[in-house]
């Protein structure tokens, strides 16, 4: 089991950026395939980022590529989610998962999520 907790979340101008963290209590962090996916309102979790065990392998949705950057420090047991050039779409609540398998930008794919954290970009 692994428990997720999220920060880094607040408002910021629209071209400003943010760096969101999520804290991994377990200590087989390194076993796990991470991700972050964000929520708005009567919409479904949409794929942001994900990143494999090693840190090597990292995945990314069209909306953000080239913008945020995904990380992780496997000794410290957290993930990194660096966002660049944000723009009001950003918008949302972001959340930290976790699964024992593959990457995969489907939010039912993963079993363990964190509580998430509001990122709210003004125009």
């Amino acid at each position: 089991q692994v428990q997720l907790v999220e920060s880094g979340g607040g408002l910021v101008q629209a071209g400003g950026s943010l760096r969101l963290s999520c804290a991994a209590s377990g200590r087989t962090f390194s076993s796990y395939v991470m991700a972050w996916f964000r929520q708005t309102p009567g919409k479904e979790r949409d794929f942001v980022a994900a990143i494999g065990w090693s840190g090597i392998s990292t995945s990314y949705a069209n909306s953000v590529k080239g913008r945020f950057t995904i990380s992780r420090d496997n000794a410290k047991n957290t993930v990194d989610l660096q966002m660049n050039s944000l723009n009001p779409e950003d918008t949302a609540v972001y959340y930290c998962a976790a699964r024992r398998s593959s990457m995969s930008s489907m939010y039912s794919a993963y079993a363990y999520w964190g509580q998430g954290t509001q990122v709210t970009v003004s125009s």
